[in-house]
């Protein structure tokens, strides 16, 4: 059960950004590679950049919805609204695993970083964050709602 929460979970422990995580330990689902997934997730982390915005592990998430209930054709209204319909409830689960959706809300932070730089990945930085566990979150509720293979 969790595989790929686990997956994720080990992808952040690993140096992945939240972002990157979540999505990285779903997108062989997809048939896309590593390369591309960790490229296309790249600039979601820290809610953002760095901003402390939506989270990461969301957004990763709702990558995630994309590919699967996404669609190609512009036209669409119903697919557009299934997408959406889908995206708020996976946004709705996250905020209530978590209490919130937004990064810096998560952190216990009050601005965003002066700089851009990510943190140093210490054994510290693990310890005092929640973000390993709310990678985690994210992907079981990507499990639950799409199935776990």
């Amino acid at each position: 059960m969790g595989q790929r929460a686990i997956k994720a979970r080990e992808l952040f422990k690993s140096g992945c950004n939240c972002s990157q995580a979540v999505f990285l330990a779903f997108a062989d689902r997809y048939g896309i590679d590593d390369d591309t997934a960790l490229k296309l997730a790249s600039s979601f982390g820290g809610g953002m950049g760095r901003s402390r915005e939506v989270c990461g592990a969301l957004s990763g998430a709702l990558m995630v919805n994309g590919m699967e209930t996404g669609s190609t054709d512009l036209t669409d209204i119903r697919a557009k609204t299934k997408n959406y319909e889908s995206a708020r409830e996976i946004m709705d689960a996250f905020r209530n695993d978590n209490g919130s959706i937004y990064c810096r809300e998560l952190l216990g932070l009050t601005k965003r970083p002066e700089s851009p730089t990510p943190d140093a990945r210490t054994e510290e930085y693990y310890k005092k964050r929640p973000c390993a566990e709310i990678v985690y979150s994210a992907a079981l509720v990507l499990e639950e709602k799409f199935g776990r293979e």
